[in-house]
């Protein structure tokens, strides 16, 4: 015989499921729910902060960092700075050149002159490790003017003299322009070779601000506009696995020019690669993308002419092809300081300044002139 079948109303089951969701709520009191929540919430908070955290560095020196085995200075804050010579000894040079190296390099990838132009012009070059690179100290306090006081103060550590050159390359070509503006009286002279632009820098045009940063792969748009608004997300930002960070930091490739590849065996096969980042990645790279894209107190675009008694030239370089800084930034700089001597090179890309005869060709430009 077939069950009674009885009807159920849909208020008399709404009621039945709230019994049984009260009576499994019931085996947690209501104000340790709370307190579970709030436990969560604040692991979630510690977990992300310690996400974000950089490792510590391994100072040069101290008993769980790299040997020291380079020429030191020691700074006024404390800090010590490396560097290294080539050419003709100082105190028989009649040119004295200091070379600010680019971002993930060291004083070892110096702008290669030639041995006998050294010889012939008297040229003293000095290379070193900008703050977190290889064997110099680190700066947790580093801004925009750092760079150029450490040079100004290197250089009297070693008795450069009142004066000397400067070449930048890529984003020591961008420190460039801040030795122009903070230490000016000591320069006789400037090349800043195919310099990293900084998009936010007041005067661009925000439509070429656009078209430039837009120019980069997705992710370097991502590392660097971090790097700008989130700078305390940097690390974990090139760190993390689920995204791709910094092009550059992870050393693709595929972002060079046709003919930057024919020049990377050139660059490629550095037996020193591993003392670059030997102190950490936060107090060298990471740093470094902080502040070169980070805000600064002044533009390159404000600067005044500093050598307005033809004393000294500043020549800015730039290949048409370079697909890891755009050039449409360096056009704009040159067409807005009209005493900056601008030299474009039709079919270079960034490494140009290891083609045969380029790197004598800037030097010659900056100490002799442009002819």
């Amino acid at each position: 015989m077939a069950g009674t079948i009885r009807k159920v109303s849909a208020a008399s089951a709404r009621a039945h499921t709230r019994k049984k969701t009260h009576a499994f709520s019931s085996f947690l009191p209501r104000g340790m729910i709370k307190k579970l929540s709030v436990v969560l919430f604040i692991g979630l908070v510690a977990w992300s902060y310690q996400a974000i955290q950089p490792t510590p560095p391994k100072i040069c020196g101290s008993p769980d960092g790299p040997p020291v085995t380079s020429s030191r200075i020691k700074l006024k804050d404390g800090r010590h700075l490396a560097y290294t010579e080539n050419g003709v000894p100082k105190e028989k040079a009649k040119y004295k050149i200091v070379f600010i190296h680019g971002f993930d390099c060291c004083k070892f990838d110096v702008i290669p002159i030639s041995p006998a132009l050294l010889e012939e012009l008297g040229i003293y070059l000095l290379s070193f490790d900008r703050a977190g690179y290889g064997e110099s100290d680190p700066h947790p306090k580093m801004t925009e003017k750092s760079t150029a006081l450490d040079i100004e103060e290197l250089a009297d550590k070693l008795e450069l003299g009142s004066k000397f050159y400067i070449i930048g390359f890529s984003m020591g070509g961008e420190i460039g322009w801040t030795c122009l503006k903070f230490i000016p009286h000591r320069l006789a002279g400037a090349a800043i070779v195919a310099p990293v632009a900084n998009y936010w820098w007041r005067g661009f045009p925000s439509n070429l601000s656009k078209k430039a940063y837009n120019q980069q792969f997705l992710q370097d748009k991502w590392a660097i506009g971090i790097a700008h608004y989130a700078p305390w997300l940097t690390y974990w930002w090139n760190t993390q696995k689920l995204f791709p960070g910094s092009s550059v930091v992870s050393q693709r490739v595929d972002g060079f020019s046709a003919e930057d590849l024919k020049l990377f065996p050139k660059f490629a096969p550095r037996a020193y690669q591993a003392q670059i980042r030997q102190q950490g990645e936060f107090e060298s790279i990471h740093r470094d993308m902080m502040v070169n894209f980070g805000h600064w107190d002044f533009s390159p675009l404000e600067l005044d002419n500093p050598f307005p008694n033809n004393e000294g030239s500043v020549h800015l370089w730039h290949g048409a092809e370079d697909l890891i800084v755009p050039v449409i930034l360096s056009r704009y700089i040159s067409q807005k300081l009209p005493w900056v001597h601008y030299h474009e090179l039709p079919d270079a890309g960034h490494l140009f300044p290891l083609a045969d005869g380029m790197s004598d060709a800037i030097v010659k430009a900056l100490v002799l002139g442009d002819n």
